[in-house]
């Protein structure tokens, strides 16, 4: 069978070859990677802008920055035949090619957010060590941690006054010369679909300034909604293991999401979920107004075929609903857990209707094809490209997340 032929319905006139090759992994990749982008650039409105009232969230969205990192090229990994020949991108990275260049952007990005978080944290790793070290007769597991942080440390156990302000200047440093990084890195895979000639949906400049403006929303999105859910779930935690085993919760623990760093960080997310809108809004306007050879074929993807998710679910559900819900005095948890809920859905939705709009019509310009998403496999392909693969990116970040927290707590005032 063809790659692409077990999802793919073909209507009307279509060429033999032609089927749906980029799949929902195609459709997470750029998700992905504008959630990464997303909350690094939240974390830097503190580090960098000197916002305070997100200093709250600015250490929660940077060590989940990192988790997400990994999970970048998760998609392409499953989405390719020969997965194992991925790393060469890595090993061999160059300018000629946008995924090419990809190892490049990838690998300085991952190594300024390490160092960031390396020097946030360097208090907490050698305090660790010290507390490890002052035990007697430590367990197995004690005897693990301690050389855990020790090893973090990497040698640099001063943690005097002077040398913390080293450590927060080289934060702030760090923080600025990522913010045009983690852009560049969500904006190449803008211009991965905009260069494609070939393609009349994909083929405009303004797609890397699209992807980069959904990318920050989406990545300030999900910081509050995954900061909003993790202080209910420990809080819940606590209470549950106060009533089970007498033992009195520390207050941190006990701590809600606090409403003014919701409500300060839902004014950024409104401001570029406004630029998102309008240079989205602008591309449309003027693909109409300018009604080149292919617009015939377009109208009828964008008015008729794709109505119900483009008006509907990524503008109305996913930016009008959100914009109302956020603009409306008064903002509570629970109205921005579901705002926050809606933005996702809606960028999501976004990128579902650039990768999979943008092939459902023939090159013939007169056919379409429609793709029918695996829900249940049949073959390690439909698994890879289905339901099954999606949800597997889609979880792991939250694990990578969750293991990290027990390293880097993101809940403890470091400094």
């Amino acid at each position: 069978m063809v790659h692409g032929e077990a999802w793919t319905l073909k209507e009307f006139f279509t060429y033999p070859n032609e089927y749906i090759y980029w799949t929902i992994q195609i459709v997470m990749y750029p998700f992905m990677t504008g959630l990464v982008a997303g909350a690094f650039v939240l974390s830097s409105l503190y580090h960098v802008f000197g916002v305070t009232q997100l200093k709250g969230i600015a250490r929660f969205s940077l060590v989940f920055s990192f988790a997400l990192l990994p999970v970048a090229m998760l998609p392409l990994m499953l989405h390719l035949q020969q997965p194992q020949r991925g790393i060469e991108v890595m090993m061999t990275p160059h300018f000629t090619s946008a995924i090419a260049a990809f190892g490049i952007v990838f690998s300085t990005y991952g190594m300024i957010v390490a160092s960031e978080l390396w020097f946030v944290y360097r208090k907490h790793f050698v305090e660790s060590a010290l507390r490890l070290r002052a035990i007697p007769q430590r367990s197995v597991p004690e005897n693990l941690w301690h050389l855990l942080y020790s090893a973090l440390t990497l040698g640099a156990t001063d943690i005097s006054h002077e040398a913390l302000e080293a450590d927060e200047r080289a934060v702030k440093k760090l923080a600025a010369a990522g913010i045009p990084v983690a852009c560049f890195l969500h904006g190449y895979a803008g211009f991965i679909f905009g260069s494609v000639k070939a393609n009349a949906l994909w083929m405009t400049p303004l797609m890397p300034v699209i992807f980069i403006c959904s990318a920050v929303v989406s990545g300030i999105a999900l910081c509050i909604l995954t900061y909003i859910l993790t202080m209910e779930i420990r809080k819940v935690l606590a209470a549950r293991r106060r009533r089970e085993y007498l033992e009195l919760p520390s207050t941190e623990e006990l701590k809600s999401a606090e409403l003014h760093v919701v409500t300060m960080t839902t004014k950024y997310l409104v401001m570029f979920l406004v630029a998102a809108i309008t240079l989205e809004l602008l591309d449309l306007i003027f693909r109409g107004y300018t009604a080149m050879k292919s617009w015939d074929i377009l109208r009828s993807v964008i008015y008729e075929r794709d109505f119900v998710n483009i008006f509907v679910i990524q503008y109305g559900l996913g930016n009008l609903v959100p914009f109302i819900i956020f603009l409306t005095p008064g903002l509570t948890i629970r109205r921005a857990l579901l705002g926050t809920s809606l933005v996702l859905l809606g960028v999501f939705m976004m990128r579902w209707n650039v990768v999979i709009g943008g092939q459902a019509f023939s090159s013939s310009l007169s056919g379409f094809m429609h793709y029918v998403l695996p829900i249940w496999p049949d073959s390690m392909e439909t698994a890879k490209e289905g339901l099954v693969g999606a949800l597997t990116v889609a979880v792991v970040p939250f694990c990578l997340f969750y293991l990290l927290n027990k390293v880097m707590p993101v809940f403890k005032d470091t400094h």
